[in-house]
């Protein structure tokens, strides 16, 4: 039991006690906040990157950062007194973006080259805190990379090498399937890093600054005698373009974090939640007459579908994802009288429409991104069918084509299907909802098939054209006879497509149905099961 004499000489001491923990705590917290010390971070500065902390500020509203572990780190003492303090390469806690709270968290590259930090608990990374807060607090995650994961130089400290997967990517492949996560790769991102920037809904990187790749020129030249720079190995010409492993590029940081609040402004919290509506300005029964001509009356000529897309979905309420990748389809998020909608569209300017390997690997993920968080999707068709020819068949065209289809028939949202001009084939039966509604309305100068007639022609006739006198006239003469009998308007008497619209009708019909299946959607969300391999 306490005297109150020892209770009162506690007291007397407790100021003292106090005072030098919150100095201590005062210290601490401003190593932290010095990050790597000046002269690295005037190095950071001239390679025209912003630090981590600027970084966070820069995405985030103002002065919602509520950091976590800010303490955690290396400390050197003289004696029993602390000297200071190296912090650990990781900053990360909670924030908000519009008001809604995310978890945010990226490397530190002024200390240790971001590389990865050991502790009793992981502050970032696959495994850590900032994932563990995602996943419990079932907001998004927000991945600002900058970093080159595991180094051999921890062999050394440790005195033997890690099994991989010592820290594994088991959270980040569960947040996949419960809330928004978006990766910036802001910095070289290689090893571990890399793979969190693409487990991700939503990727960007920054041009000029930014690379990724599973390994860097030192070991890509000692594996295989390459000689090669970080650009050429992983900068956005590799990484967005050609590979589409980043979805999207921005000038500068600031312009990334600008992309990053956009993209999220699209998103739900989590998929036990719908996205975000807003209030629409644009009226819902806006008709545009540019619609009437944008649609040439040559077949083989091309149109600017992005333009179409603009003139029906919500003004300036676009978001276009993977722009530079796939260009045969086009996939963007947009509104349609406030409620979010994924479009996808073929473009008639790159391959006539025909799916390529990278559209329809392009189509497949986006499908997937738009099913798991609620999203209906619209397809805009104008399809002659797959890319077709050796290079489409070694480039395994066909079997990325059907993974689209199979994963279109595994979505649960609803679907809407627009036929501008051509759906023909497979191709265009993976644009269509037939495990649902199957709403399909058409234009007038629509055409659709199991394949397009004039190829079809050439195959079913062959020896009908061969035996004319004229084989030539033959097949011009066979094909003006069966595309009399494929006018869409002879389908719509079949009740084959529920609806002919006027063009300029295409916006107010679409809003009309979207609006009626807010309803469905609010009864079907939560996780989305996956059955069975895909093809």
């Amino acid at each position: 039991m306490t005297t109150p004499e020892l209770a009162g000489a506690r007291v007397e001491a407790a100021p003292d006690a106090a005072a030098a923990a919150i100095a201590e705590l005062r210290l601490r917290r401003a190593e932290a906040e010095r990050l790597g010390g000046a002269a690295a971070v005037d190095k950071h500065h001239a390679q025209g990157r912003l630090t981590i902390r600027e970084r966070i500020e820069g995405v985030v509203d103002g002065g919602s950062f509520q950091e976590v572990g800010k303490l955690t780190g290396h400390g050197r003492y003289d004696g029993d007194k602390l000297a200071g303090v190296t912090p650990a390469p990781y900053v990360m806690g909670l924030a908000s973006i519009d008001g809604r709270p995310v978890a945010i968290g990226g490397e530190d590259f002024t200390v240790r080259g971001g590389t990865s930090w050991s502790g009793d608990r992981k502050k970032g990374g696959q495994g850590g805190f900032v994932e563990d807060l995602a996943h419990q607090y079932r907001i998004p995650l927000v991945n600002l990379i900058d970093g080159a994961g595991g180094s051999v130089t921890s062999i050394s400290k440790r005195g033997h090498s890690v099994f991989p997967g010592v820290h594994g990517f088991e959270r980040s492949v569960q947040l996949m399937g419960e809330v928004p996560v978006v990766c910036a790769v802001l910095g070289t991102a290689a090893g571990g890093p890399a793979g969190r920037a693409i487990l991700s809904h939503w990727s960007v990187m920054v041009r000029n600054t930014s690379q990724v790749f599973a390994a860097g020129p030192p070991v890509v030249e000692r594996s295989l005698g390459q000689k090669v720079t970080k650009e050429e190995l992983g900068g956005p010409t590799i990484a967005v373009d050609t590979a589409g492993t980043i979805d999207n590029v921005a000038a500068d940081e600031r312009e990334c974090f600008g992309l990053i609040r956009r993209y999220l402004s699209y998103m739900p919290q989590n998929v036990w939640e719908l996205p975000p509506v807003v209030t629409c300005g644009d009226p819902v029964d806006r008709c545009e007459d540019e619609l009437l001509r944008i649609v040439p009356e040559s077949r083989r000529k091309p149109y600017d579908m992005k333009r179409l897309i603009r003139l029906v979905v919500d003004r300036d309420s676009v978001f276009e994802i993977q722009p530079s990748y796939g260009k045969a389809v086009i996939t963007c998020l947009a509104r349609m009288n406030g409620k979010v909608v994924g479009i996808v569209a073929n473009n008639p300017m790159i391959y006539g429409g025909a799916v390529d390997v990278r559209g329809a690997r392009k189509q497949t993920h986006f499908v997937e991104l738009c099913d798991t968080f609620h999203i209906p999707l619209i397809f805009l068709v104008d399809v002659p069918g797959f890319m077709v020819g050796r290079d489409a068949e070694a480039a395994a065209t066909l079997r990325e084509g059907m993974r689209s289809v199979y994963v279109g028939l595994q979505a649960t949202v609803p679907i809407y299907t627009v036929v501008i001009r051509k759906c023909y084939g497979m191709a265009g039966m993976g644009a269509t909802d037939k495990n649902g509604l199957d709403l399909k309305i058409a234009w007038p100068s629509a055409e659709w098939g199991s394949l397009p007639i004039e190829g079809g022609v050439a195959a079913a006739f062959r020896k009908d054209i061969a035996s004319a006198a004229d084989p030539k006239a033959r097949e011009q003469e066979i094909e003006a006879e069966l595309r009399s009998r494929a006018s869409p308007f002879r389908t719509a008497e079949a009740f084959g497509v529920e609806e002919i619209v006027d063009p300029r009708e295409t916006r107010p019909y679409l809003c009309r149905f979207i609006d009626a299946a807010q309803g469905r959607l609010r009864t079907t969300v939560g996780p989305k099961a996956r059955y069975g391999v895909r093809p």
